[in-house]
């Protein structure tokens, strides 16, 4: 994980209605709406990427925590899912974030990576006031 600036850029393909090409680096993905929402389901649409960013923030979390502490986790796997819900009057966003952990750990053990999951950086940034800058280029 770092804390560089990264460029991810979002464009438009062409193939589909929707469809765009997420290119960061030499990895390129394919974004798209699903089929409810009038996509062609070519990719992951933008709500998946974001699980799929914490999801995947949380289980590297996990396994370099286990790593350094000599932990028994054998395997991790994250499954999450995204809705809106009324709390209050009003509308919010909820994740849902069930985290698996095979090994033989302890109930301490298991406990503190629950916590070491709570302060992956993209828990962190989720829960955080976030600060987006938008401008249209020149």
């Amino acid at each position: 994980m770092h804390d560089s600036p990264t460029t991810l850029t979002v464009s438009e393909n062409g193939l589909g209605r929707y469809q765009q090409t997420v290119s960061s680096g030499r990895h390129t993905l394919i974004a798209d709406e699903p089929l409810a929402a009038d996509g062609d389901d070519a990719g992951l649409a933008p709500f998946d990427f974001l699980l799929a960013a914490l999801g995947s923030c949380t289980a590297i979390t996990l396994r370099m925590y286990a790593e350094r502490k000599d932990l028994p986790l054998t395997h991790v796997s994250v499954a999450l899912t995204h809705e809106k819900i009324d709390v209050d009057g009003q509308r919010v966003d909820r994740i849902e974030r069930i985290i698996t952990l095979e090994g033989e750990l302890s109930l301490e053990q298991r406990a503190r990576l629950l916590e070491i999951a709570n302060k992956c950086p993209m828990y962190r940034t989720l829960q955080s006031d976030i600060k987006i800058d938008s401008r249209v280029a020149d």
